[in-house]
């Protein structure tokens, strides 16, 4: 299946090289690749960004399911702005009326102010949005204890489980290996000494003498 998936990489990348970019006709074959990132949980921010381009040329051929996995697909990518991209070349109706749009840009807008237990509860309630979108969670995990390593020294466990939408802690030790963190008796987690990653740096200043003697000169 990955030869397939880099099959169609390499055809679409062929297709928007040339003038076929902007050719609505092309539009099936893009949304279908859209579909299969979806399935295959691969990512091609360029053709997506090629497929919301074509429904800003062509209102007609907006396609609401589409442009939800796109967006989906985009939040698997943060702490990268993929997200804020793909939702600036969506038109203002659709953001408002189409309501898996709608409550996406919501979800989208939890996850970047880091609202994380607030996003597991509203995803819960909405579980039918990431249908067929695989590893969606497990990439939303990912970008949070990104968000967690550089925020915290230590967090205690139960919190880090909430945070990562976890609330029967079974998988906190999965991620907790992952990225080399580790847990005391009381329950805290070790996650990174930010004062070891902050670095001193020497600033040397060069004036010459002549620079001196001039402002020497002038304070006389």
């Amino acid at each position: 299946m990955a030869s397939s998936i880099e099959q169609m990489r390499a055809n679409v990348g062929k297709l928007l090289r040339g003038i076929d970019r902007y050719n609505p006709e092309n539009l099936a074959t893009l949304e279908r690749y859209v579909e299969t990132q979806a399935r295959e949980n691969a990512y091609d921010l360029e053709a997506n960004l090629a497929v919301l381009k074509l429904y800003q040329f062509n209102p007609a051929y907006f396609q609401t399911q589409v442009t939800s996995q796109i967006l989906l697909k985009a939040l698997t990518n943060l702490p990268h702005t993929d997200f804020t991209l793909c939702k600036c070349m969506i038109d203002q109706t659709h953001q408002q009326e189409e309501r898996p749009i709608r409550q996406i840009l919501y979800l989208g807008n939890l996850l970047e102010t880091c609202h994380f237990q607030s996003f597991w509860t509203s995803l819960e309630e909405n579980r039918e949005l990431i249908d067929g979108i695989t590893g969606f969670e497990d990439s939303v995990r990912k970008f949070i204890c990104h968000v967690v390593g550089i925020t915290y020294q230590t967090i205690d466990r139960r919190l880090l489980a909430e945070m990562l939408g976890d609330p029967l802690d079974t998988q906190v030790k999965v991620w907790m290996n992952k990225y080399g963190w580790t847990e005391n008796e009381d329950g805290q987690i070790f996650i990174f000494n930010q004062e070891e990653s902050v670095k001193p740096k020497n600033i040397v200043e060069k004036i010459d003498f002549e620079s001196v003697s001039s402002i020497m000169a002038t304070s006389q």
